[in-house]
């Protein structure tokens, strides 16, 4: 059992859940996730290692409610215990030595990024972090990516930081051409028109990916991905690829697979609490993310 020990809310469907996993906590390596089931005959969820604290044995997991099992995830409260927590999975981030880089989160790929910058700035790399959200209650963890190096802040509606999407302050930042790198993370669009603005320029680009996933070790086949031209495993060939590589038409295609189940199971959850206590507030579009991180 692994007991939350801290909960903080980010933005209105996005929950910072620390949790005790000392093991997890001494080992674990920039880009690598854990598969998280909150108890039996549960979902099986694979997320992102965002922190770690190795002296309190405790993991920071950041966890978006788009379905039924991220919904009931983010509802543990301090005290709380998730059954399962298997990881480190994955492979670590191949992270660059010297120069300049610029790590882009899109939501709640801010998450997965956060350690990866924070790696590069130990290594005193110069960081510079482009995160975006719809408006200024979306953007999350500016603080943290701020003792790391310098952010640039995006909202769609231009409520906070700079208006419009991440891409475009990307491309200023680019403009110097001293960029040894690019990290990427978060919806398939947005790391896809990444790799649009960096490809030209020949910027080496690594994008996290997000498929579908189950047991988390290459034996299920279910986080298949095309990456130039030959099939890999986000689990364990990943989930880092070099973005220029990438089929994200099919990983977008893949992604929608369930949409409808998941659906129907958020639908039936949402149904059932009727009555007893008021719904998840994370109502809005709850698929437009793809699969948990």
């Amino acid at each position: 059992m692994h007991t939350v020990v801290a909960r903080d809310q980010l933005s209105p469907n996005v929950t910072r859940l620390v949790l005790e996993a000392p093991r997890i906590a001494q080992i674990r390596q920039p880009g690598q996730f854990v598969i998280v089931r909150l108890g039996p005959g549960a979902e099986r969820i694979p997320l992102t290692i965002a922190d770690a604290d190795p002296e309190k044995g405790t993991i920071s997991l950041v966890i978006q409610s788009i379905g039924k099992s991220t919904a009931d995830l983010v509802e543990l409260q301090p005290g709380d215990a998730i059954t399962d927590i298997a990881g480190p999975l994955g492979k670590p981030t191949d992270l660059v030595e010297r120069g300049r880089v610029i790590c882009v989160g899109g939501g709640v790929g801010t998450a997965v990024i956060l350690p990866i910058a924070q790696a590069l700035g130990r290594r005193g790399v110069d960081v510079t972090s482009v995160i975006g959200g719809r408006s200024r209650e979306w953007v999350i963890l500016e603080g943290e990516l701020g003792a790391a190096g310098r952010v640039v802040t995006c909202t769609d509606d231009g409520s906070y930081g700079r208006p419009g999407f991440v891409t475009e302050a990307l491309k200023d930042e680019l403009a110097s051409g001293d960029v040894a790198a690019v990290y990427a993370v978060g919806p398939v669009p947005m790391m896809r028109a990444v790799a649009g603005v960096t490809g030209p320029l020949g910027v080496r680009t690594i994008v996290s990916l997000n498929p579908v996933m189950v047991d988390g070790t290459g034996m299920c086949g279910g986080c298949r991905v095309t990456v130039d031209g030959v099939t890999r495993y986000a689990c364990v060939d990943g989930p880092e690829f070099d973005a220029d590589l990438v089929d994200f038409a099919e990983l977008a295609d893949r992604l929608g697979t369930y949409r409808e189940f998941e659906r129907e199971a958020l639908a039936h959850r949402e149904a059932c609490q009727v009555g007893l206590r008021k719904p998840h507030p994370a109502t809005a579009d709850p698929l437009s993310s793809g699969a948990p991180r």
